[in-house]
């Protein structure tokens, strides 16, 4: 993969209106040398250094990192999609043929043609005043001489190819008429309209539900075989890579420190920071036993790096001889597996994995741990829970014309000291049920009780002092802290609020400071001036000022990468364990909830259709919507992913305003296809209740049976 260049390059001409065509020998995508330079107010940000890379026909190069280590800026080098001001140096040649350098006419021959890009968002990427099929038309007719009749019949075709169900009406659809995931099958279709020769993927699944995920990939894979192209996967997701990559590039501070075979990065890694990625995710198929090894820090900034190699101020082996010089990309034990590290012999020859670079963080256990759960105290209990909202028509004169059936009778209680992990697609429920929970009035039908106290009953009074009991953390720390006010303000405010005495408050808020893990003396910064993972600490603080006994958190670490992401998990659990708190955990990423959870509670269409401990619905799920939910989830493991066979659901949630009879799930239900016609018809017609079927397991389906999925 960066071996050294096969071929001679062609030089830039930007007259020659001839495309790159394939030629035998020749590496399909090839960079060599990239640097990539943006001018700021505060100097030259060095964005991309040095990065090489090759990635041949057939094959899936995926390109790795955290946030701002350049990945997406070398896909847009490559795309010739960069801003004006940016300086490139070096080269980039499709099928030899160099881009660098060329028109943007030229560029706008090659780009759908023989490249392709698959955005991570695939909303911006449509544009919203087109039907998908006209776009999807012209795709194909700015290309080829293509007629009306034949691209409209190429358009149905590719339509069918990316399963979107009815082709023929769909076609006619504007893009804000399909689901998210629908609309990145619409944006695959249209990458793939003219059989590119490389097709850039940036994030194509990270804003998506783990099982339109799960088809999106799939989607991918039955692409490449389609056009045989050469693949570069832009992922944070490495469970994604393990399931599909070939070769990976991992990328930090701007260039790669390390790249090889997908078994080579997974199970025989050689540098430190890739170590401590792996260690850092929560694998769904492990149990919750122990403490993820988060990379401690943050990147450097690309305006200043530190001397040496620019991973040290992160990495627990760093030595004076680390900080000498930047260690260059170089063979390891195996020539085509290379890493820039100085410690790469002694990784090789202690064969160190990250329990023995990382240290694993330990926590003491709360009085609570060894209580019987029936014997702990009940902080919430939700009875027979609805929440449905009026559908109306009109822009003026408005009329009620239907009702969304957003939260349709559910049960939950969570105990002091555990974690309840609410799960399930969006549109499922999970966040009106939250809300419902958070706004503390009477439910539109059922009963939420806190802490003893129904909310239909309280008064005004009352509700104050159960707020101090119950707080929330979001999923958007910096939407959720007023970026006018120092942290200390911010921490402050609910003291004063709540009548804490004012002497008290300035030590109040150096103990929460140091209580998520912040140094006290930067209270007096702006939120801006903290990284994502610390502004998210900082929201923690805040929820934890007033001592609640239970924390609502909504999505709490969706928004950080991964290493940043396994420190705020610690956190959680640490806090946890030692102040006898209790979580409502609503997260979309399975992986983050089998690690945190200690129950877990799945949602479809506004019912939950299975609850229980979390180890028991993980290891033997009951109800196809968990199975299929699970068998989703991409595991970072190699060997893994290539043995494991997938649930894939067909289409997508069905409409709350008009939920199917019976049970919810069985327009959908891979098992109600097994089923004789007797026992179709009762799914169909009859809405299964929750039951018992183990130690602390509840299902509601007909016909539940445990499946192995991991």
């Amino acid at each position: 993969m960066s071996h050294a260049a096969t071929s001679p390059v062609e030089s830039p001409r930007n007259d020659d209106k001839a495309v790159p065509e394939a030629r035998a020998g020749v590496p399909a995508l090839q960079i060599r040398d990239l640097n990539v330079r943006f001018p700021s107010e505060d100097g030259v940000v060095h964005a991309v250094r040095g990065v090489n890379l090759e990635v041949d026909s057939g094959e899936v190069l995926a390109i790795v990192g955290e946030s701002g280590s350049g990945k997406s800026v070398t896909s847009m080098a490559v795309m010739g999609l960069l801003d004006e001001n940016a300086r490139i140096d070096g080269s980039v040649t499709l099928h030899g043929t160099e881009l660098i350098g060329r028109s943007d006419n030229w560029m706008s021959n090659v780009r759908g043609r023989k490249v392709a890009m698959i955005f991570q968002d695939p909303l911006s990427a449509l544009t919203p005043v087109y039907t998908i099929g006209d776009q999807i038309i012209e795709a194909l007719q700015i290309h080829s001489k293509m007629d009306d009749k034949a691209a409209h019949e190429r358009a149905l075709e590719l339509l069918r190819m990316v399963g979107i169900p009815n082709p023929e009406v769909r076609i006619k659809a504007f893009p804000h008429e399909f689901s998210g995931g629908m609309r990145q099958r619409v944006v695959i279709a249209m990458a793939i309209a003219n059989n590119p020769d490389v097709i850039i993927a940036d994030e194509p699944t990270t804003a998506l539900d783990v099982t339109i995920q799960a088809q999106v990939i799939d989607l991918l894979k039955v692409a490449q075989r389609e056009t045989n192209a050469a693949v570069v996967m832009i992922t944070h997701d490495l469970g994604v890579v393990a399931g599909m990559a070939d070769q990976v590039a991992v990328m930090y501070a701007g260039r790669i420190v390390e790249a090889g075979s997908v078994d080579d990065i997974f199970y025989r890694t050689r540098m430190p920071y890739t170590i401590g990625l792996l260690g850092s995710l929560p694998r769904p198929d492990m149990s919750r036993d122990e403490m993820l090894t988060p990379v401690e820090g943050n990147p450097p900034s690309l305006l200043a790096l530190p001397p040496g190699c620019p991973f040290g101020p992160r990495c627990p082996m760093v030595s004076e001889e680390c900080r000498a010089g930047e260690p260059e990309l170089c063979a390891t034990d195996n020539p085509d597996h290379q890493a820039a590290c100085v410690k790469v012999q002694r990784i090789i020859d202690g064969k160190l994995g990250y329990a023995d670079i990382y240290p694993i963080p330990r926590v003491r256990p709360h009085e609570l741990a060894g209580v019987p759960r029936e014997q702990r105290e009940e902080v919430l209990r939700v009875e027979g829970l609805v929440k449905t909202f009026p559908l109306t028509k009109g822009a003026v004169f408005k009329r009620r014309v239907g009702t969304v059936h957003a939260v349709d009778t559910i049960d939950l209680d969570i105990r002091a000291g555990e974690t309840l992990g609410l799960v399930g697609e969006s549109g499922c429920g999970k966040t009106t049920t939250i809300m419902s929970i958070l706004g503390l009035k009477a439910p539109e039908s059922g009963k939420v009780v806190v802490l003893g106290k129904d909310v239909a009953t309280l008064g005004r009074a009352d509700r104050k002092t159960v707020r101090e009991d119950l707080q929330v953390v979001f999923q958007d720390p910096m939407a959720s802290l007023d970026g006018r006010m120092p942290v200390s303000d911010i921490l402050a405010e609910p003291l004063k609020y709540n009548g804490y005495p004012k002497d008290k408050i300035p030590g109040r808020i150096r103990d929460l400071m140091k209580l998520v893990g912040l140094e006290p003396a930067h209270a007096n910064r702006y939120p801006r001036n903290f990284s994502g993972g610390q502004r998210q600490r900082i929201c923690i603080a805040r929820a934890l000022a007033l001592e609640p006994k239970l924390l609502v958190l909504d999505e709490p670490v969706s928004a950080l990468d991964v290493s940043i992401q396994a420190g705020v998990l610690n956190l959680l659990e640490q806090l946890r364990t030692e102040l006898g708190l209790s979580y409502l955990f609503v997260a979309h990423d399975l992986s983050v909830v089998r690690h945190i959870a200690t129950r877990v509670a799945v949602m479809y269409l506004g019912h939950i259709v299975e609850i229980g401990d979390v180890d028991d619905v993980f290891d033997a799920p009951q109800h196809p919507y968990t199975q299929a939910l699970l068998s989703a989830i991409p595991v970072p493991d190699p060997a893994k992913e290539r043995q494991r066979d997938r649930i894939v659901l067909t289409g997508d949630l069905p409409s709350p305003a008009n939920p199917p009879s019976g049970c919810p799930f069985h327009t959908r239900c891979p098992k109600f296809r097994t089923l004789d016609q007797t026992q179709q018809q009762r799914c169909s017609q009859e809405r299964p209740d929750l039951h018992v079927q183990g130690a602390d397991q509840e299902v509601a389906c007909h016909f539940p049976q445990a499946l192995t999925v991991f």
